[in-house]
């Protein structure tokens, strides 16, 4: 079995992010859920966007190069939207989102407190909340990062040991290329580790290893590149 893997620097190349300089100071990447609200906020008063390409649309949101957004779409401050990131009619961003470029948000999609790397990509009814998702990382159509457990306790991450995050709200954590399958949830403090897939209508918990497939809540097989 590979080996289910939960810092940052195994999960995710973070370098092109602009919440770079934060990702690279944690050990997990579920450290920066809290610091996302400042993260947006010191970038926005920083000035730099402006010298990037970015273009402040409305106050408190700053949209980069080649950035569509539907009509019906509503984006809250504070949010950055990366080059070429495509907001799709009836998207929800509830505040504190900040993106890479070339994201895919859905049609009726919800994003609030998240941290999305480049290439990422939610296009159709999906709930994203409290959540790192890593390059090229992929959600279903239907699929949702469950962020409060029904108790509401703090969030466990269970991999090969138990790691207390401290966190009430707490989504998931996608590494690199992790492939979701439409109508799949994950449940709070889930890990997926890079180039693993989910299959549909999976209940997730825990740390998916990398380079794996999880075929249903109890059967994760290896997954080798043909």
């Amino acid at each position: 079995m590979n080996k289910k893997v939960v810092t940052t620097r195994e999960l995710m190349d973070v370098s092109t992010s602009l919440a770079a300089p934060w990702l690279e100071k944690t050990e997990y990447p579920w450290e920066v859920l809290p610091q996302i609200k400042e993260i947006v906020t010191k970038l926005i008063e920083s000035g730099d966007l402006k010298a990037l390409g970015y273009t402040e649309i409305q106050p408190g949101v700053w949209a980069g190069e080649g950035v569509t957004i539907a009509k019906t779409a509503e984006i809250k401050a504070p949010a950055i939207l990366g080059p070429r990131t495509e907001v799709r009619p009836g998207a929800f961003l509830r505040g504190n989102v900040l993106t890479g470029a070339d994201c895919v948000l859905g049609n009726s999609s919800e994003f609030k407190n998240a941290l999305l790397l480049d290439h990422v990509q939610a296009p159709h009814y999906n709930y994203v909340g409290d959540s790192v998702l890593g390059n090229y990382a992929h959600m279903g159509a239907g699929s949702i990062c469950s962020n409060l457990k029904s108790g509401g306790s703090n969030v466990v991450v269970h991999g090969d040991e138990d790691y207390e995050t401290g966190l009430r709200k707490f989504g998931a954590i996608l590494g690199d290329h992790a492939d979701v399958g439409c109508g799949s949830v994950l449940n709070p403090g889930t890990v997926i580790g890079q180039g693993s897939r989910i299959y549909p209508l999976t209940s997730v918990r825990g740390v998916v290893p990398e380079k794996s497939i999880m075929k249903s809540a109890t059967e994760v097989v290896d997954f080798i590149k043909e």
